[in-house]
């Protein structure tokens, strides 16, 4: 099984050692310090105007549903709870950006939703930037083209204190190394995996791949195609001069659906099909009519989104037929069935079924059921915390979703971050030892004992900090203890 996930795409893009990233709990961590601490160093008399300016300078990069929901988050904390604990000249100076590559926001969703999240964007002064591709991430500044409603492509450059990249998957270094090593892997985004979610170059049934580190090969044409050359070829008959009747035609979308579950959708009105691609009008279609038509089927199935639901659904899938291929080996191996394709014979293809895509927006949410558009203030915002509700997989995780929830409404988001704190009386010589155990290679989390406990944070490597923007955070809790 691999399941090996993804990374976030860099689109070749430099400098983006200068962005945070949305991966893991170290990542969400730093970004909160991270924001706090610009807070903290704008406060400062000695801080210039730019600077200042520049340092509540907050900027996405992606409009998908990640750097939307990001930036609606951001524009809550920074307005609901940390501009109450800051001098309240600092919320007329606070910027929130979002620039995206295509015309709208959450191109993904309807074009009527979209519309109604940059609406909402520019009700709360979020900044949406759109047609516009960052070239170069600098320490201080991002650089981007932006295309013009005339068409002119104008360079631009834009002050940051913080930047979010959140520009779509990419493949693992695993996952890399793994194509190259199997033939048949065209995908450079992704491995490719057949109907039945097993690994396309790898023996069959011997490898599967789920989640973002996969896609399902879409090759309806070459697979019908073959099969029909194969059907000629038993029966005499020459390929290319073989009429299909609507009866065939009939047969063979039943063989398409039953192999590839996505192409459901595209298949049904069978006799509307047939005539638009019966050309002669001779009531039967030649082998080149046919190809074209399931040509025409293949650009029409989209790759399977990278979201939790799919994999959800790979996941359970292939768990059920798991299960049945258990049962069915007694059978299989008393009648010695050990080769062919064994899956299909056993179990169905995967079929996804797309339950509806959500994302919140700042006090408001959206969603896109299948084509039925809904989007509103606090009541789809309370119905979009319903969905996740219900999809959390234990009772423990909803109860403390809930207790968050609750805590977040009554006293607001927490405002702290790890600070130094040293009441011991030996605290300088804690920070003299302190300062010789950082010459050596420390792990992410360290701890010494010398008459106090202390836990060492580090969110940059200890040779990048400065005086004036550090990262280093100390908790320091007195133990009784004499130095050892």
């Amino acid at each position: 099984m691999v399941f090996a996930g993804s990374i976030t795409n860099p689109h070749g893009v430099k400098g983006l050692e200068n962005c945070h990233f949305l991966k893991d709990i170290s990542d969400a961590r730093l970004i909160r310090n991270t924001i706090i601490s610009n807070l903290e160093l704008a406060c400062l008399p000695t801080t210039s105007d730019e600077e200042r300016r520049r340092l509540l300078s907050f900027v996405i990069c992606g409009g998908g549903p990640t750097g939307v929901e990001f930036a609606a988050e951001l524009y809550d904390m920074l307005n609901e709870d940390l501009t109450k604990g800051f001098p309240r000249l600092l919320r007329c100076e606070i910027a929130v950006h979002v620039i995206q590559s295509r015309g709208h926001i959450l191109n993904t969703y309807d074009e009527a939703l979209s519309k109604y999240a940059e609406a909402r964007f520019a009700h709360d002064s979020v900044g949406v930037l759109t047609n516009a591709r960052v070239k170069e991430v600098q320490q201080d500044r991002i650089l981007f083209s932006q295309k013009e409603e005339n068409g002119n492509i104008v360079e631009k450059e834009l002050p940051m204190g913080f930047c979010l990249w959140s520009t779509g998957v990419s493949q693992t270094e695993f996952c890399q190394r793994l194509a190259k090593k199997l033939e048949g892997q065209k995908n450079r985004h992704a491995l490719e995996t057949d109907s039945h979610l097993r690994l396309i170059g790898a023996p069959l049934g011997d490898v599967y791949a789920v989640g973002d580190c996969s896609t399902v090969q879409n090759n309806v044409s070459d697979h019908i195609t073959s099969f029909l050359r194969s059907m000629a070829w038993e029966k005499g008959k020459d390929p290319e001069q073989m009429q299909i009747h609507y009866s065939d035609w009939r047969n063979v979308a039943k063989r398409v659906k039953a192999r590839f579950p996505q192409a459901t959708d595209h298949l049904k009105r069978l006799d509307k099909l047939f005539q638009q691609y019966d050309k002669d009008q001779s009531g039967t279609l030649d082998f080149s009519e046919l190809h074209e038509l399931l040509k025409q089927i293949d650009t029409k199935i989209t790759s399977l989104p990278a979201t939790a639901q799919r994999a959800n659904q790979q996941g359970l899938y292939l768990a059920r037929k798991f299960n049945k291929l258990a049962q069915a080996a007694p059978g299989l191996r008393l009648n010695q069935l050990d080769y062919g394709d064994i899956d299909a014979a056993i179990y169905k293809a995967f079929e996804y079924h797309h339950m509806g895509s959500l994302a919140y927006i700042g006090n408001a949410a959206i969603f896109d059921f299948n084509g039925l558009s809904f989007s509103g203030g606090l009541l789809a915002v309370y119905l979009w915390r319903s969905v996740y509700f219900a999809q959390s997989v234990s009772f423990r995780t909803r109860a403390l979703l809930a207790m968050d929830w609750s805590k977040r409404a009554l006293f607001g988001r927490g405002k702290s971050r790890c600070i130094l704190i040293l009441t011991d009386l030996n605290a300088e010589l804690i920070l003299r030892r302190l300062d010789e155990l950082l010459d050596c290679d420390l792990p992410f989390l360290v701890r010494y004992r010398a008459c106090a406990r202390i836990c060492v944070n580090f969110t940059t490597p200890y040779n990048t900090l400065d005086s004036n923007h550090h990262s280093l955070y100390i908790t320091s809790r007195v133990s009784g203890e004499p130095p050892s």
